[in-house]
């Protein structure tokens, strides 16, 4: 069976969030041209943006764009019931939007008593990065869990898209830095129900890629002769790790033409990054929670 195509014949349906623009659009044209039905789900300002994306596929029958703010839990409920109502199903999801912030987290900007004044400009960015990137998964598993499976016995594929801000970051931009932190523990934190559901969850994790929000410093970025992604290096390792049914709970780092997957080692490493003994203690308790089968939650506080 072709991997873009279900057991029935029909084709796939992937969305991507923020998908009007920069490596969304990319990934949009990707799936596309691989034979997948393509869903842009984008706030309702990119409509015209996303509406000339259709006209310039082959196909406009096979894609669709669905306004969609992914902090609004309606929203985002309307994207998924739209998609099974016009393609039949949700197969690959791909948690693409982001926002950087446009303020700095230390500027103190005080009041005219003298007091610090609240940064609302954090909350924005982690409700998007984090929260939204949160709604996208629990519906995309949702939607996926009565997927008929695969040959590989998959019932879908849901990329997060972090950063290798979310591994490393020390730019200054705390918010953006922070949420993608959170992304890489997200898609951690799910592999336990993943798997019981059948539904692979993988991180890919860019490294600087020319869109709008690094735009501030492209310029001299590519000036100095730095490596730096292609929208279209991006998107082609979110279509490879999302299609890899060896892929599941692993980070793909696309890195200035470089693809490598970072989880794997990381965890391998663990003992010569926290010596035997606490790696002894921190493995006895995840068999531990293993053989609990997770983690007993606490019962909510009145």
């Amino acid at each position: 069976m072709l991997a873009h195509l279900r057991a029935d014949g029909s084709p796939k349906a992937v969305i991507v969030t923020g998908g009007a623009g920069g490596i969304g659009a990319q990934t949009i044209r990707s799936y596309y041209n691989l034979g997948y039905a393509v869903v842009i789900a984008d706030l309702p300002f990119t409509e015209s943006v996303a509406n000339a994306l259709i006209s310039s596929l082959p196909d406009p029958n096979r894609a669709i764009f669905q306004p969609t703010n992914i902090v609004d839990w309606s929203d985002m409920q309307a994207l998924f019931r739209e998609t099974k109502e016009r393609f039949g199903n949700v197969d690959v999801v791909i948690a693409n939007a982001g926002l950087m912030e446009s303020k700095g987290f230390f500027e103190f900007e005080e009041d005219d008593r003298g007091q610090l004044v609240e940064d609302i400009g954090s909350k924005k960015i982690l409700d998007v990065n984090l929260r939204g990137t949160m709604n996208t998964l629990r519906l995309a598993m949702h939607a996926m869990k009565s997927n008929k499976p695969d040959a590989d016995g998959a019932r879908g594929s849901i990329i997060l898209i972090a950063s290798t801000s979310g591994y490393f970051g020390g730019t200054g931009v705390v918010s953006y830095i922070t949420s993608k932190h959170g992304v890489v523990g997200l898609c951690r934190a799910s592999q336990r129900v993943a798997n019981e559901l059948g539904v692979r969850v993988n991180v890919v994790a860019p490294f600087f890629t020319p869109t709008y929000i690094t735009g501030g410093y492209s310029e001299e970025w590519t000036k100095r002769g730095l490596p730096a992604n292609t929208v279209e290096d991006v998107a082609k390792a979110i279509v490879e790790t999302s299609s890899n049914p060896e892929r599941k709970g692993h980070s793909v780092m696309v890195a200035g033409q470089h693809v490598r997957e970072i989880e794997t080692p990381r965890t391998a490493m663990t003992k010569q990054w926290l010596g035997d003994d606490i790696a002894s203690v921190m493995a006895k308790g995840g068999k531990f929670f293993d053989d609990m089968g997770g983690y007993t939650l606490p019962k909510p506080r009145m």
